[in-house]
């Protein structure tokens, strides 16, 4: 039989920050956590025991592809259970790394199409730059010569400033994110579908499901057979939905255990 891909972004989808698990049950009943990465000697992103426990279950029975915005670096330091997972997504679709090496002619074919069809990442750097108020803007970033981002003081952001963002960005050929405390801004080509599509042709895999929470999985979700969405991030608060996405009620890490448990039963 064909195997099944599972492609899923990772932050605020399978692993969490300790200020987005939305731990909302008393103390007494909460779940065991998982660490599963850390940065600079600091404890990072968390998943609960069971989630760890269903995503080595499937790393045996389906080709797991997590699939994240994240830089290779970034994306890296991510000690996820089960077994290593032979292809990743990273950078939007940016890198397919097969065995943790970067496919370097996967790369320079994302570049090229970028270069004929959008504006320039210089451009886009350049208006951040111009438009942004250091009042609310922490750090200005750049992310594998792909796409820039903010990290920002969410509760300062005017959202006048996304929207007028949003349109700008448009016109160039580019699409605006924001999540949590940062504003993505990337090229519309650059995209998680079309590096899904790519190792389902490698994997020979027939049938692919996929989850996410954000506006830059809604391509992923749609090429997906089957997808699922929790209930938090831009695509829940936006309502955001097609035929073949489940939109779950869970928040926080409760929705990637529920997650996980759906592409399992969709695979078995």
């Amino acid at each position: 039989m064909s195997p099944v891909l599972v492609a899923s972004d990772l932050d605020r989808t399978l692993i969490y920050s300790a200020a987005a698990l939305a731990l909302t049950m008393p103390d007494a009943r909460a779940p065991r956590l998982l660490c599963v990465e850390v940065h600079e000697a600091r404890p990072l992103s968390y998943m609960t025991e069971t989630a760890a426990a269903l995503l080595t279950e499937l790393g045996d029975a389906a080709v797991f592809v997590p699939t994240t915005t994240r830089t290779r670096k970034q994306y890296q330091r991510i000690n996820l259970p089960g077994p290593a997972p032979k292809y990743a997504i990273c950078a939007n679709g940016g890198h397919i790394l097969v065995d943790g090496v970067a496919d370097e002619d996967w790369h320079a074919g994302v570049q090229a199409r970028l270069a004929d069809e959008c504006a320039s990442l210089d451009e886009v750097r350049d208006h951040l730059a111009a438009t942004a108020d250091p009042l609310w803007v922490r750090k200005h970033r750049v992310a594998e010569d792909f796409f820039a981002y903010l990290v920002v003081e969410r509760e300062l952001l005017p959202e006048e400033w996304v929207k007028e963002l949003a349109v700008w960005a448009e016109n160039r050929g580019w699409t605006v994110s924001l999540q949590g405390r940062k504003i993505y801004a990337v090229p519309k080509p650059l995209t998680k579908s079309a590096a899904m599509r790519e190792v389902a042709r490698r994997s020979g895999a027939v049938r692919s499901l996929a989850a996410g929470d954000s506006l830059l999985d809604a391509d992923l979700l749609l090429a997906a057979d089957r997808a699922w969405r929790p209930g938090h991030g831009e695509l829940a608060d936006t309502e955001w939905g097609a035929d073949t996405v489940v939109a779950l009620p869970e928040r926080g890490v409760a929705a990637g255990e529920r997650i996980l448990r759906e592409f399992l039963r969709e695979v078995r």
